[in-house]
């Protein structure tokens, strides 16, 4: 529809207000912001997710070393003998089993074994408190025999007149004994129980290797 001819060559303005409907159907169809605009726009803002810092990544936890008795700065070569064993005699055919298991093992352990290890002609009981102080790790086998024969309390003896000064390296090892017999002067240490001899022989292994 065009304007009146007496609407023709008034500026735009004042036809707008002399046509108040045709001013309205042009607000209606006017067009509305490019959605090019409006996404341009959103893009142009930083995300929330990438303001943020990057998560700083937990440390590993670096294991504590294990040492190695094999190495050659390890305190076992401070010694001549790596295990001394006290029994009585009664066990000794046990004892050969133990000590060679001990000594077929990787680590090659020493072990000092007084009927076999001792110098003829010298003193038995000089043989035992060098042995004593010249091993590593002493293993008590406490059987029946043991608690019976004073040699063996002597034996008991001198290994704990050691173990102050070497925490750890007195092994008491019960065969055969109930608890409530166990020697009063090694109450303040934990003991291996063998109940079966190759887990006990793997037990006492452990323990000197510790």
């Amino acid at each position: 529809m065009s304007p009146p001819k007496s609407y023709r060559g008034l500026p735009r303005a004042h036809r707008d207000l002399s046509d108040p409907a045709g001013w309205f159907r042009r607000l209606l169809h006017k067009p509305k912001p490019s959605s090019v605009e409006s996404t341009h726009a959103s893009s142009s803002s930083p995300s929330s997710s990438s303001s943020r810092s990057p998560a700083s990544s937990p440390r590993p936890v670096r294991p504590s070393p294990v040492p190695d008795i094999s190495a050659a700065g390890s305190a076992r070569w401070a010694k001549s003998y790596d295990v001394c064993i006290c029994h009585s005699a009664g066990d000794l055919e046990l004892v050969l089993e133990l000590v060679s298991y001990l000594e077929g093992q990787p680590e090659s352990f020493r072990c000092f074994l007084q009927p076999r290890d001792a110098a003829p002609g010298s003193a038995v009981v000089t043989e035992l408190c060098d042995a004593v102080q010249n091993s590593h790790t002493w293993v008590m086998l406490i059987t029946p025999g043991f608690l019976g024969d004073p040699w063996c309390r002597y034996q008991m003896h001198q290994a704990l007149a050691e173990a102050p000064a070497a925490n750890g390296r007195a092994i008491p090892v019960l065969k055969g004994v109930d608890r409530r017999d166990y020697p009063k002067e090694l109450r303040n240490l934990y003991y291996i129980y063998m109940a079966l001899k190759e887990s006990g022989f793997q037990r006492i292994r452990d323990t000197v290797l510790r």
